[in-house]
């Protein structure tokens, strides 16, 4: 951006989404280094002499380099993932037109591709043949538990530590993101560290925070206002009310497919891989924008039983907020206690590595280069499912039953018989076991954390601490559990019930809309790597007993 002097007549031809443009402007050195333009439409004229952007030859791959203005020393700049070229040239005919610039994530995103890619190259080009396991018929058999096949980077699960979000603990991100309105962190600070690696300035995480809510506010009014165009809200009307609330995020998801920027692109045939990951960045952000607009609107329309806190309007976005404080205030719970509540919600049911349901649907089938609001969608209705996201129902469902049975007689030898009662009738005690961890949950201690802070003499916290004490040495003594410590699932309903958030089947709706944060940020690097379409080989039982014969 510095080769040209500050009194240098300008042209950039943009090769956008759905037209071209020609930009001019006086360099100057703002902090990021960057030029600053005003864009100006390419004139129909020059593209039918064969003039198409002063030098860009039409008939070559769009953005390739040329040098076919006469004199030979204009040179066309084509960067990763860009399609520009640059050229000096006379532009006092042209006429001023505005355009959104794009963000300072969006740009880091961009110039860190080239070393991400290079960096996988390398890896694969020196160990692609060594072996990082072994898979047994055990592991066929049994869910694949434990085989390693997938490239997932935005988090990682480790037995004994816990989930580490690029790297960094649940601890050291209440204590490193910056962005905080209270002491938990806000999601779009997460969503600038799973995308970057890197841990946002505050404003980084400002201009996202604007960004993210300046998507939503326009996405509301536009549904709102517009009454002759139909939208999402009508398809969600025309749903039974009774419809579950997954299904709906779901099918509100699907609906709003038709605004996908990349599907459109793809349709057109112009767009080359190496964009691919562009558009797909605005479909997902749009979508982290637009989940909790809608899921606040199918709580207040399908949930809640009240006639004064029912609603079927859409919810009206506050931009002086951040993604969470905006969707508890947009449910109906404006106190600083629920928002918190619902930043830490965000943040611990964000991630959790890419081989859980959710996150590996989404995955697989944005693999096939499904656009976001379709690979979401497969995401939920994964997570819809009791074994992966209604995990939390079933839990207060069981603590709810021992409250009943236990009628306030919370003894260590009154809890301890209605554990194994529960065991000894073929049940499981919810909340406790996990799939990978060899510890208590870190997601468990945090909010047993912001328990003890805001709602200490709660009676069903009250219970859970006391089993937190017994039910581990219980399940050991069975010798049956490799894992006898709570999980996420112990305490989020505990909490949500406190706080007047008490319609169980939209708990997983409030999960879904977390598990966002992951799922599209993980899309959007899968699409910038290059990732392939996933294909894993499978064999039939017969195929097995034949081979150890």
């Amino acid at each position: 951006t510095s080769f040209f002097p500050p009194s240098s007549p300008l042209r950039v031809v943009v090769f956008g989404g759905d037209c071209d443009f020609v930009a001019r402007g006086q360099h100057h050195q703002n902090q990021n280094h960057h030029l600053s333009h005003a864009l100006f439409p390419v004139e129909e004229e020059e593209k039918k002499k064969g003039k198409h952007a002063g030098g860009l030859n039409p008939t070559r791959g769009r953005g390739e380099r040329s040098t076919s203005n006469g004199s030979g020393d204009d040179e066309g700049k084509r960067g990763w993932g860009s399609r520009v070229a640059i050229h000096t040239t006379n532009h006092r005919r042209r006429r001023s037109f505005s355009t959104k610039t794009s963000s300072g994530l969006k740009s880091l995103v961009e110039r860190q591709i080239p070393d991400e890619i290079s960096r996988l190259k390398a890896l694969k080009q020196n160990y692609g043949n060594e072996k990082v396991g072994e898979v047994t018929v055990n592991m066929i058999m049994g869910g694949m538990r434990g085989i390693l096949g997938l490239l997932y980077e935005t988090s990682l699960l480790d037995a004994n530590d816990g989930i580490r979000f690029r790297g960094l603990s649940i601890p050291e991100l209440q204590e490193k993101l910056p962005g905080k309105r209270g002491q938990e962190p806000i999601p779009e600070a997460l969503l600038f560290l799973l995308l970057t690696k890197k841990v946002p300035t505050e404003h980084e995480v400002e201009e996202l925070r604007v960004d993210l809510m300046g998507r939503a506010e326009k996405f509301a009014n536009e549904c709102s206002k517009d009454k002759n165009k139909k939208n999402v809200f009508d398809v969600l009307r025309a749903l039974p009310e009774e419809t579950h609330p997954m299904t709906q995020l779901s099918t509100a998801c699907l609906a709003m497919q038709n605004d996908s920027q990349f599907s459109k692109m793809y349709a057109s045939g112009t767009m080359k891989k190496t964009e691919y990951w562009k558009y797909i960045y605005e479909d997902a952000l749009d979508l982290i924008a637009k989940l909790p607009v809608v899921a606040a609107f199918i709580y207040k329309r399908s949930c809640v039983k009240e006639a004064a806190r029912k609603s079927s309007d859409v919810p009206t976005v506050d931009t002086s907020l951040d993604l969470a404080a905006n969707f508890s205030q947009m449910m109906g719970f404006p106190s600083n206690e629920c928002k918190e509540l619902m930043r830490l919600y965000y943040t611990i049911h964000a991630d959790h590595e890419g081989g859980n349901v959710s996150a590996h649907a989404t995955h697989l089938v944005g693999s096939a280069l499904s656009d976001p609001y379709l690979s979401f969608s497969a995401g939920l209705n994964g997570l819809a499912g009791p074994l992966h996201g209604l995990a939390n129902q079933e839990v207060l469902k069981w603590l709810k039953e021992a409250q009943h049975a236990l009628k306030g007689d919370y003894s260590t030898e009154t809890v301890k018989k209605f554990v194994e009662n529960t065991l000894k009738s073929g049940r499981v005690v919810p909340g406790y076991g996990h799939a990978v961890l060899r510890r208590t949950d870190p997601r468990y201690e945090c909010q047993r954390e912001f328990a003890l802070k805001y709602m200490h003499d709660d009676e069903l916290f009250q219970l859970v601490s006391r089993l937190y004490e017994i039910v581990p040495d219980v399940l050991k003594a069975t010798g049956k559990v490799q894992n006898p410590w709570p999980n996420v699932d112990a305490h989020s309903g505990v909490l949500l019930q406190h706080f007047g958030i008490k319609e169980e089947n939209f708990y997983t709706v409030m999960f879904g809309v977390s598990r966002s944060i992951g799922c599209l940020s993980q899309l959007i690097l899968s699409r910038a790597h290059g990732y392939p379409i996933e294909r894993p080989k499978s064999v039939t039982s017969a195929c097995l007993e034949e081979k150890f014969k």
